[in-house]
């Protein structure tokens, strides 16, 4: 490896949740990174990036940082709005680039940004990091090791009750900018999906504004953006239709999280990965409970035994736990090898997962099946 020994500077830019939640304690434990610039135009009261990290430089805008030879890491913690231009900024500063989700807002342009990177030598990856939910690799192990046999169809839900609308970017931005639930939550569901199964041959879809209590297109103006969706992902060669369904006024203790049914056992699943609630209420890294769930929330799995009956037990988490500290262990791996398909999340396979949001956007906007080379 050509920079076994280099420790990579990561600039962050932005200060929100994102930044201080999801991306600045994992680098803080990643041995070949360390933080070395924060972005952050506005510092107040509430929330102040030189106070928090006094021992960072600071700036209030991208292209400082950029101009700076220091940095070799830019992570992009902003509205996807900005995603596209930011990043070509970034690689034609000659940065390496980690991109929120959802990457950009089409195929196209992740494939533009995708040869930009090449040309330039460096690396981008999308931060979908929950792959690494607990819940989900266990899905991979089941299907791995067959215990469900052929499995004929996958649900996959991120329900909530959020009855108010977000005051933030989350609000304001639509479709063709990256945004709502089908880009934010929905390109999660769709990522974990395809990184099972790859890309479906057909997708169909409705678009639904559950807080109006109506069905809507998603083709016009703003009012007619989707806050929830339902979509149908058929894999016609493994006979396998794939439920993905985000809404938003679901009333329920134990959200549905995963159903899972094969010819030989079905798995369920309720309730979120708890990683984020931890991050948030604030659990310091590392701690040994961090990603852990309790047995309250094990899924199930139903399995069928050789004389015909059923037996149902308890399903834990897949053990060895893996975390989201595993997808900053892979980044830091992928930068000192300079190796591409080391990225834990390609440009190729953001590319993928927004052939797919395109295709469920035609769909629920005109009505129709729309299918996929």
């Amino acid at each position: 490896m050509a920079n076994a020994d280099k420790v990579f500077n990561v600039g962050i830019v932005g200060y929100g949740l994102s930044a201080k939640v999801f991306h600045i304690p994992f680098i803080a434990l990643t041995k070949n990174l360390k933080l070395h610039t924060i972005v952050q135009r506005h510092p107040t009261d509430a929330s102040s990036a030189p106070r928090d990290h006094p021992d960072v430089k600071h700036r209030a805008a991208l292209e400082p940082m950029l101009a700076d030879p220091e940095v070799d890491l830019v992570v992009l913690c902003v509205p996807p709005n900005t995603h596209f231009d930011f990043t070509r900024k970034a690689l034609e500063a000659g940065k390496h680039v980690l991109v929120e989700k959802p990457f950009v807002p089409t195929a196209a342009e992740a494939e533009e940004l995708g040869r930009l990177a090449a040309r330039r030598n460096r690396l981008v990856c999308v931060y979908q990091n929950r792959r690494w939910d607990a819940d989900f690799l266990t899905v991979q192990k089941l299907l791995r090791e067959g215990a469900l046999g052929r499995v004929y169809e996958f649900e996959t839900h991120f329900d909530r009750y959020r009855a108010d609308k977000p005051t933030t970017w989350k609000g304001t931005l639509g479709m063709d900018q990256a945004n709502s639930a089908l880009y934010d939550l929905g390109s999660h569901l769709l990522d974990q999906v395809y990184t099972l199964f790859g890309l479906p041959s057909a997708v169909s879809a409705h678009f639904a504004d559950q807080r109006e209590g109506r069905l809507v297109r998603g083709s016009g103006p703003a009012d007619d953006e989707p806050d929830s969706f339902n979509a149908v992902l058929s894999y016609e060669a493994r006979g396998l239709l794939a439920h993905v369904r985000v809404g938003v006024m679901s009333v329920e203790k134990r959200q549905p999280r995963f159903w899972v049914r094969g010819t030989k056992g079905t798995y369920r699943k309720a309730g979120l990965d708890p990683q984020e609630d931890q991050l948030r209420r604030g659990m310091a890294l590392p701690d040994p409970a961090f990603g852990k769930e309790d047995a309250a929330w094990d899924g199930t799995l139903c399995a069928l035994q050789a004389d015909g009956s059923v037996r149902e037990e308890p399903c834990p988490n897949a053990e060895p736990l893996q975390t989201y500290v595993r997808f900053y262990e892979l980044l830091g791996e992928a930068l000192a090898s300079g190796d591409e398909e080391k990225i834990p999340v390609r440009v190729s396979q953001a590319a993928d997962v927004l052939r797919i949001i395109e295709a469920v956007r035609k769909a629920a906007g005109e009505g129709t099946v729309v299918r996929l080379s």
